[in-house]
């Protein structure tokens, strides 16, 4: 599978070459203050453009006009595969944000799951701090399923003790993606 496309956005597999791109986002605070990474620096995100170029969970999210990497979708099927469950993710880089960008991929991501490669369920999580990433999941039919608290942490604070976070929890049916497109 090359890519997927939309009006705006190509959907493609990473390459080696996207460290430069990657690394306008995830240098910023901001933008992976709830990620389970802190922020890259140039090296890091070279290393890291090489290894998701060999990692299918990840889609680089380019403008269609110019090839310009604004984004990135993780899409991973999860255990046991033939509960045929995956995982949606996301990270964009925020001069790109507020356009709409992230939900027309993920759209266009979770049509290619539910048609080509037989999903049944969608989840995702999110912090509950981090409403535009919550809206954006109702704005695609997620459904919040469960407000999990202090279910991890990815930060120390400055003496050592977990930062622990609360998690809303998402899924998505086939049958109600199905439901959602024929209501259109």
């Amino acid at each position: 599978m090359e890519g997927l496309e939309t009006e705006r956005l190509i959907l493609r597999r990473f390459q080696p070459g996207d460290g430069e791109d990657l690394h306008e986002y995830l240098s910023v605070e901001e933008v992976v203050k709830f990620e389970p990474y802190g922020v890259h620096s140039e090296t890091e995100s070279r290393a890291e453009a090489l290894r998701r170029s060999g990692d299918p969970a990840f889609w680089a999210v380019c403008l269609n006009d110019s090839g310009k990497l604004i984004g990135n979708l993780y899409f991973q099927q999860q255990m046991p595969h033939h509960f045929r469950t995956w995982e949606l993710g996301y990270v964009f880089n925020n001069e790109f944000q507020g356009c709409g960008y992230a939900a027309e991929a993920c759209r266009k991501l979770l049509e290619y799951g539910f048609t080509s490669l037989q999903v049944r369920r969608v989840t995702a999580h999110c912090d509950p701090d981090n409403a535009p990433s919550w809206r954006l999941l109702e704005r695609l039919n997620l459904r919040r399923e469960g407000h999990f608290l202090q279910t991890g942490y990815f930060k120390n604070d400055e003496l050592g003790r977990p930062n622990w976070h609360d998690t809303y929890a998402y899924g998505l049916l086939e049958k109600e993606w199905q439901s959602s497109r024929a209501e259109k």
